[in-house]
């Protein structure tokens, strides 16, 4: 194993001189393309002018997107499929997802043939070691977090370079590019430990909730990856957290701590950034910014979803720390539009919602289901919810059930695998035998297309990470097509 890894990586100064200096002289090529990360390091590259093609094993509207932007990507796992120019190794460095498993033929030959292979998340550590990193952190909340705070300073003139683990929608893309600012905000990922190669100036963690344990194993150790993520933070940096984040901190000469929370309590002590004066009303949100050195009145919250509070509060923490002046703040969070299938609306009327949402976490479903009927408290809800890797249905399948009893109706999906195989005993049946909902429901895709057809939702919320997103549109077009016929019934 030893002897794999020392394969796979090489020295941060060859490194910073194939990839970081010499572009338009270096090919890239990427395993699992079209995952949003990997994504947005393509789109980087491009940028720079280098060579870039890649692998993924199913297409989609992002590799699509990437191809006419100048990739090279292709779906059949096999080394002969490998365009001729990105076959020599002296030119040629290969970026690796942790989704790509060891098996596959194509890194199998890459490995075989003496290829530089480099994780993902080494690039981004290498980018944060050139740039000042504004590195946002945590179980859940990370990838809203560190969109607002990249919006905030790319309308402000503070501006930034930005990798996010989802499409804005103010941008229509994952990468945001400053040809001024030397700050760079990146989502920080902590499956496989991908955050430990961040070189973070300003670092976030929203929260420690126990997740992965198919990587870490115990809750503890689960802590422990985000306590050394905190001692990453450069000297003299910026360590956030949200108020209920509890980790044992040895940090660098000069890190200042802060501490953040979506309001106050009668437990608050030690909280330096908050909201308060919070109105809801009419469709939107409206809060006061409560700093220790002063106060922002009346922001309105551009995704005026309740979540989204502790959310914001943070990232206008970040960006005034950064310089954002108050009124530029304002500004662009009420101009903030949100990110894809982040509590994202694909119908809005006075009779139906349907709401697509990548919660796959227990907290996150929870919150997401809590948003919608604080948004909608007397209509019928209904979540189609499909489960993301076996791992994680084992570990916290009552959690799930008790967070989707929330609903009025609760249909499940079978779990999406992911980079798993199948765990004998584990299936989306055991959350469904604990859901107490009065209508539950286990449905295959092609079953869920004429359950959908047969029945009128009032509220409709699409849940999970994995292909779900692919059945929102086909579930919109049979809504819509419902709904043009009963007005002409009419």
């Amino acid at each position: 194993m030893k002897g794999k890894q020392k394969k796979r990586t090489f020295a941060a100064e060859t490194f910073r001189t194939d990839i970081m200096h010499n572009h338009q002289n270096t090919s890239l090529y990427f395993l699992g393309a079209g995952g949003i990360g990997m994504s947005a390091l393509i789109r980087y590259f491009l940028s720079k002018g280098s060579q870039v093609a890649g692998y993924d094993r199913t297409e989609s509207e992002l590799t699509r997107q990437l191809n006419t932007e100048g990739a090279q990507i292709h779906y059949e796992e096999n080394p002969d499929a490998i365009p001729v120019e990105f076959r020599d190794k002296a030119k040629t460095m290969v970026v690796l997802t942790p989704a790509i498993p060891k098996e596959n033929t194509e890194l199998q030959w890459f490995e075989k043939e003496g290829f530089k292979i480099i994780k993902r998340a080494q690039v981004l550590g290498e980018i944060t070691r050139v740039t000042q990193g504004l590195c946002i952190a945590g179980t859940h909340g990370k990838t809203t977090t560190s969109s607002m705070l990249a919006h905030l300073l790319k309308q402000s003139h503070v501006d930034c370079n930005a990798f996010l683990g989802g499409i804005l929608k103010n941008y229509d893309s994952n990468l945001l590019l400053s040809s001024t600012s030397n700050l760079t905000v990146i989502e920080a990922d902590e499956y496989d430990r991908s955050f430990h190669w961040l070189n973070p100036s300003m670092a976030v963690v929203t929260s420690v909730s126990p997740d992965h344990l198919d990587i870490y194993g115990t809750a503890e150790a689960y802590r422990e990856s985000f306590e050394k993520f905190a001692s990453l933070v450069r000297s003299g940096g910026v360590l956030l957290l949200e108020s209920n984040v509890k980790m044992k901190l040895e940090l660098q000469t000069g890190v200042k701590v802060y501490r953040y929370a979506a309001a106050l309590n009668s437990d608050s002590s030690g909280i330096d950034f908050y909201a308060e004066n919070i109105k809801t009303g009419d469709g939107e949100i409206h809060f006061d910014f409560v700093a220790p050195d002063r106060k922002i009145v009346d922001i309105n919250l551009g995704v005026p979803v309740r979540i989204n509070i502790q959310n914001a509060v943070a990232a206008i923490a970040i960006a005034s720390l950064c310089g954002v002046r108050d009124d530029e703040i304002k500004t662009s969070m009420a101009s903030f539009q949100g990110v894809r299938r982040r509590f994202d609306f694909h119908i809005k009327t006075t009779d139906l919602a349907l709401i697509d949402d990548y919660a796959h976490h227990p907290e996150e479903l929870s919150a997401s289901i809590y948003s919608v009927r604080e948004l909608y408290p007397n209509r019928r809800l209904t979540v189609i919810f499909q489960p993301h890797l076996y791992t994680r249905t084992r570990d916290f399948y009552r959690e799930f059930a008790v967070a989707l009893s929330q609903a009025d109706e609760v249909i499940l999906l079978p779990i999406y695998p992911a980079r798993e195989e199948p765990i004998e005993g584990v299936s989306s049946q055991m959350i469904l035998d604990l859901v107490t909902s009065a209508g539950r429901h286990l449905l295959t895709k092609s079953e869920l297309l004429d359950y959908v057809s047969s029945v009128n939702f009032e509220v409709l919320l699409m849940a999970g990470a994995g292909d779900i997103e692919l059945l929102v549109e086909p579930v919109k077009t049979i809504i819509n097509t419902q709904e043009k016929c009963r007005k002409k019934r009419k």
